[in-house]
C-alpha cells in the first residue's frame, strides 16, 4: 500500500527537508511539501493531494501539526481519506487509522472534541441565562436601533463568515465544477461532487449553485461556469460522467467508478443498478472517441 507524504512549513525562512527525509525514511514512495500557515484549510498542495489519493494508500506527516491546527480540521480530512477507503498516520503520534490502536486513538479525540463542544454550548446558555437575570438584553445596540451603519457592518461580516466556510471546502467542488461546467448540467455535477463525500458533507443543487455563484462574484472562477449547458444526446451522458469521474483521478480503476456510479444511484445503458468494469470500460472508450477524455 503506497505511502504518500505531507510535508509543510509556515515560512519561506523554514525547510521542510527535515520532515522530507523523515518520511522518506519512513517508506513514502511521493512527498508533497507546502509552504502555508497551518490554520488556513485551503491549502492547494493539501487539496491535490487528498484528490488524487486513492483506495488503500496512507497519508503521512511527521507531526499531526503539520497536517492540522485543530482536531476539527484533523477530523475532517481523516473522514475524506476513509470515504475513499485510505489511512492518515503521523510518525511522531499514536495515530495509524489503518491499525485498531490507531482507529481507538482516533476516537477518543473525536469524543474529546465532542465533549468541548458540548461543555462551550452549556457555558453559552449559563451566561445568557445569567445576564437575564440582571437585566441585560443582548445583541449589537445599532442593530436594535436598525442603524444603516451597523447593518452593514453585520451583512460583510456574514459574508466574510460565508466566504471562510467556503473556503474550507473548497478542495471538494471547485476542480469539478471548474473541469465539468458548463459541458454538463448542474444535477450531473452535483451528482459527481457529491461521489467520494460523506453523506453528513454533501451538497444540494441549490447550495453549490449559491458558492459557485459567490466564487464568481469575487473572480475565483471564471463566469463562463454559470453558462447554460448545452443540450447533450441521451447517449452521450453516460460517456460525459464517465469521462468526468476519470478526469479527476487519471489513476483510478475500473471497479472504483463502478463503486462511484452506483453512490450516485446511476444506472447503466441497460437501465441496471450494479455496474460492471467491462461496461465502464465501454463508456470510457466512447468518451474518447467522442473527444471527452483528455
Amino acid at each position: 500500500m503506497p505511502l504518500i507524504g505531507y510535508a509543510r512549513v509556515s515560512t519561506e525562512d523554514q525547510t521542510p527537508l527535515p520532515q522530507s527525509q523523515a518520511l522518506k525514511s519512513a517508506g513514502c514512495v511521493e512527498i508533497h511539501e507546502e509552504q502555508a500557515s497551518g490554520g488556513n484549510r485551503a491549502r492547494p498542495v493539501l487539496a491535490r493531494v487528498l484528490e488524487r489519493i486513492g483506495k488503500g494508500d496512507t497519508l503521512v506527516v511527521v507531526r499531526i501539526d503539520r497536517l492540522a491546527r485543530s482536531l476539527s480540521h484533523l477530523l475532517e480530512v481523516i473522514e475524506r481519506l476513509e470515504a475513499k477507503n485510505a489511512f492518515f498516520r503521523s510518525l511522531t503520534d499514536p495515530i495509524d487509522t489503518s491499525s485498531p490502536q490507531g482507529k481507538f486513538t482516533l476516537q477518543v479525540l473525536g469524543a474529546a472534541a465532542e465533549f468541548e463542544r458540548a461543555l462551550i454550548r452549556e457555558r453559552t446558555k449559563a451566561g445568557l441565562a445569567s445576564a437575564r437575570t440582571k437585566g441585560r438584553v443582548g445583541g449589537n445596540p445599532g442593530l436594535r436601533a436598525r442603524d444603516p451603519a451597523a447593518l452593514r457592518k453585520v451583512r460583510l461580516a456574514r459574508q466574510d463568515g460565508y466566504m471562510e466556510r467556503l473556503n474550507e471546502t473548497a478542495q471538494d467542488w471547485v476542480p469539478h465544477v471548474r473541469r465539468l461546467r458548463p459541458d454538463l448540467a448542474w444535477e450531473d455535477v452535483v451528482r459527481i461532487v457529491n461521489g467520494p463525500l460523506p453523506h453528513e458533507r454533501q451538497w444540494t443543487q441549490s447550495r453549490l449553485l449559491r458558492a459557485v455563484n459567490a466564487y464568481v462574484r469575487d473572480g475565483f472562477l471564471p463566469t463562463t461556469v454559470l453558462d447554460r449547458a448545452g443540450r447533450r444526446e441521451t447517449d452521450d451522458r453516460l460517456p460525459a460522467i464517465v469521462a468526468a469521474i476519470k478526469g479527476a483521478d487519471p489513476e483510478i480503476t475500473l471497479q472504483a467508478i463502478c463503486t462511484r456510479l452506483e453512490a450516485m444511484r446511476e444506472r447503466t445503458p441497460r437501465g441496471r443498478t450494479s455496474w460492471q468494469p467491462s461496461s465502464v470500460k465501454m463508456l470510457l472508450e466512447r468518451a474518447e472517441r467522442l473527444g471527452m477524455l483528455a
